[in-house]
């Protein structure tokens, strides 16, 4: 073969390595404007749904968006009309869950994704609460927040771990003291009960009486974490008392609570009546 045989064939390598060379850029090139589009959009995501979590937890939802299935929102407002920051009402969330798709899916994602909230109470006898979709893809986004949820403390009419008044005059540095009033009537329409820490169970000794009945009670020991007090309570031929209830302990871990009469029973337990620190978890994907 000639020079002229082998430059061809040399020319030709040289064309073949550079075609290789250039599909090979170029695949390169599509694949990290790929990557690039990937991580912009995994970001826009990641962003959308950090913002969607704050709102949910720093907003109460447009007035009566559960009636009327508005926005939602789940942050407590408290007495004064305030709304605490970083807080679930768990009144709320279970509202959420009565029509997630509508809520949630519509609502909140507009249709394009779906979804999953869960709201793990820390250091509580309380299990945790799962909405939404259980079906999640590989590719999860999540958003985490530590909130502050009130369960059912709406229904707690007095607490023992701040002192209330002694008809007996009760040293506050030794006893845990506290009263309400009730009508004869609220017994058709709530059930109450004293609510106490099982931790509670046996380290103290509790006694109640009323205005019309001053006489001193007899202490019992704390044996049980739910005191029913409907059947104990005596208006001597008038509508309403005020009872008082006495613990022999210093900030006792128990509250008075006054829940309808279809309240679920397996839920009177005392955790569920104070605020719980939990863990608020969001997840979402394709």
């Amino acid at each position: 073969m000639d020079d002229r045989g082998s430059s061809t064939i040399e020319i030709g390598v040289v064309l073949v390595i550079i075609v290789v060379i250039f599909a090979v850029m170029l695949n390169s090139g599509q694949i990290a404007t790929q990557k690039v589009s990937e991580t912009a959009e995994n970001q826009k995501i990641e962003v959308m749904l950090a913002e969607i979590t704050d709102y949910l937890i720093n907003n109460p939802g447009d007035d009566n968006w559960v009636e009327y299935k508005k926005t939602p929102g789940l942050a407590i407002v408290n007495e004064g009309g305030e709304t605490i920051p970083n807080s679930v009402s768990y009144t709320k969330l279970l509202a959420l869950g009565s029509d997630y798709s509508k809520f949630v899916d519509e609502k909140i994602f507009g249709g394009k994704m779906k979804s999953s909230i869960e709201l793990i109470p820390q250091k509580s006898t309380i299990s945790s609460v799962k909405l939404g979709h259980g079906d999640e893809s590989k590719n999860v986004y999540s958003q985490n927040r530590l909130v502050k949820c009130d369960f059912f403390k709406g229904y707690v009419i007095k607490e023992f771990q701040n002192p209330g008044k002694c008809n007996h005059n009760h040293d506050a540095g030794t006893h845990s003291c506290n009263y309400f009033k009730i009508f004869k009537g609220n017994l058709k329409k709530a059930d109450y009960y004293i609510l106490i820490d099982g931790a509670e169970k046996y380290s103290c000794k509790y006694f109640f009486d009323t205005s019309g009945n001053k006489n001193f009670g007899e202490w019992n020991t704390v044996e049980s974490e739910k005191i029913y007090l409907n059947d104990k309570l005596d208006f001597y031929n008038t509508t309403s008392e005020i009872v008082f209830i006495h613990f022999d302990k210093k900030d006792v871990r128990a509250c008075l609570v006054g829940v309808p009469k279809n309240f679920d029973k397996k839920n009177l337990k005392y955790d569920y009546f104070r605020t719980n620190d939990c863990e608020l978890i969001i997840r979402a994907w394709y």
